[in-house]
């Protein structure tokens, strides 16, 4: 179980990325009082852990409903997330992420960012539901069910922490920094993608 719990604690770390979201909340914040830029990121993890947790405990049950293999998904996720471990070792994946919240600090309008596109796309994005949905097709039990919900836990926490410290985070890491950390995961990430399309297509034809 410990074994699961860093494999999950890695896939949840680096696809969800913490110190990521860290800048793009930065930004979109920015003027927003403490207070309640504090209030928002809590409101946006709470609201993204809720849906991932609902897709590891039902995900199977929808899959099921649409007639879709878990074998099919875990090709079709591997796949997914190795295109964003593409995106973020050549940078597109950050790029893509200031672009949507440039959109959403040039409309006036919208003043409370934690549902969208925190919550979602950014934190419970396709990659995050997919990382969890694989994770826990792989095997059954509550004792295995809890050790990934942990794992999700702790990352949640992580990112909490990243988002709330957000604006003294950047002033310490600096761009180029995270442009390094985000390169590297992205090599895992990509690792761990195409240990899901070995998985799929081995209990597929084999």
């Amino acid at each position: 179980m410990i074994e699961l719990f860093v494999s999950a604690l890695i896939t949840f770390f680096v696809v969800i990325d913490p110190p990521g979201c860290a800048p793009i909340y930065a930004g979109l914040t920015a003027g927003v009082p403490p207070v309640h830029a504090r209030s928002m990121a809590i409101r946006a993890v709470l609201i993204a852990g809720a849906i991932l947790v609902v897709f590891a405990l039902f995900g199977q049950n929808i899959l099921a409903a649409l007639g879709i293999s878990l074998d099919s998904f875990r090709i079709a996720g591997g796949i997914m997330l190795f295109l964003i471990a593409l995106e973020m070792v050549f940078e597109k994946r950050t790029q893509r992420r200031e672009d949507r919240a440039q959109k959403i600090i040039d409309t006036p309008e919208i003043e409370d960012v934690s549902v969208f596109p925190m919550a979602m796309p950014m934190i419970a994005g396709p990659g995050s539901i997919a990382s969890i949905m694989l994770l826990m097709s792989k095997g059954h039990g509550v004792e295995r069910t809890l050790v990934i919900l942990a794992a999700l836990g702790v990352i949640l926490a992580l990112t909490t922490l990243a988002l709330v410290l957000a604006g003294p985070l950047m002033r310490i890491l600096g761009a180029r920094i995270e442009a390094v950390v985000t390169r590297l995961l992205g090599v895992l990430l990509a690792a761990l993608a195409a240990q899901f399309v070995i998985d799929g297509l081995r209990a597929s034809f084999f």
